[in-house]
């Protein structure tokens, strides 16, 4: 990874970045994140968290009967233009409270790294057994510092590394021993539409490669516990956008042509419209059924067989609110 000439921070686990000249995610901002949040991600130094709460809304084998600790940290790396969780990702962005308009961000601030161990800990002792960092991508080292963290006190949870994939290859290379489930999304594969709607041609680029690297290391196959929750592998997430359906066909080709149809696919219909939602007119209103039904035709023609799809009107069931303290409740 790109180094800076000086101020560099070394996590003890390996990860080398230089958060006073930040070339972490794709940006390659060269923000200084030690001074003041700053960059494309609006984040600093710190661990900014925007929830810490048990999920049940993950698919099936993460979430299990009782959830997962999930660990949902502010500010991110891409700006999509429909986000689903505009709440806490736009945040640090210039005019975020006036376009939200209630001040969702308020409890939106940096834990130290005792405080988030400290609060995992207490979960994995009431009989919880995966942790989730939900957008790591652009505070990386501060999760990776957490999960050592956990095993310095001898705690091996199963990690799920829940991202947006845009990420490099290099930084899921020194992933590899420390996270057992890659969650990625995998959003688009044209330029020109990665561009319109997340503000980042070259998402493609790198989520194609980020997600072949975690490929690479995890393959097709999902280990799981007695209980029936993964424990190991790969789920490859994509959320069918209203009025982009050739895209979301051309996602699933790639996928098929160049990492394979054995990989577990979780095909989401879940999309809606939030407040902060510009752009296309289609994105102004929910997934048609016959839209979704031919992407899932899609998928079942290309032949993937080991995954997940969702019903029509699932839309009206994953609006978090993360005013709240339990956000998906």
């Amino acid at each position: 990874m790109e180094q800076g000439k000086d101020h560099k921070q070394v996590t003890r686990e390996g990860i080398h970045t230089d958060l006073a000249d930040c070339t972490l995610c794709p940006r390659n901002c060269h923000a200084n994140r030690l001074e003041k949040p700053s960059g494309y991600c609006r984040t600093g130094a710190g661990i900014p968290v925007a929830s810490f709460c048990i999920h049940r809304g993950e698919e099936p084998v993460i979430s299990g009967e009782r959830g997962i600790i999930n660990l949902f940290f502010a500010g991110c790396n891409l700006r999509c233009v429909f986000c689903q969780n505009y709440e806490i990702s736009f945040y640090g962005k210039p005019g975020f409270e006036a376009v939200c308009g209630y001040g969702t961000n308020s409890g939106i601030r940096n834990w130290s790294f005792k405080e988030v161990a400290d609060s995992i800990a207490e979960k994995l002792d009431a009989g919880y057994h995966s942790v989730g960092f939900v957008s790591p991508s652009h505070v990386a080292p501060q999760a990776v510092s957490v999960i050592h963290e956990l095993h310095a006190r001898g705690y091996r949870p199963v990690i799920v590394w829940n991202t947006n994939a845009y990420e490099k290859p290099e930084t899921i290379r020194m992933l590899d021993t420390l996270v057992d489930i890659y969650l990625p999304d995998f959003k688009y594969i044209t330029p020109a539409v990665a561009g319109e709607l997340s503000d980042a041609e070259d998402y493609p680029f790198y989520a194609a490669s980020a997600i072949t690297e975690m490929y690479r290391q995890r393959g097709n196959r999902l280990h799981f516990s007695e209980d029936g929750t993964a424990r190991r592998g790969l789920i490859i997430r994509h959320l069918v956008i209203p009025g982009f359906i050739e895209e979301s066909k051309k996602v699933l080709r790639f996928i098929a042509e160049n990492i394979s149809t054995g990989v577990y696919i979780s095909l989401m219909s879940q999309y809606y419209p939030t407040p902060l939602t510009r752009g296309p007119a289609s994105l102004k209103r929910t997934l048609y059924e016959e839209e979704y039904e031919s992407v899932k035709e899609e998928m079942y023609r290309l032949g993937f067989r080991n995954g997940w799809v969702q019903d029509p009107g699932s839309h009206g069931h994953y609006r978090p609110d993360f005013s709240r303290e339990h956000p998906f409740e």
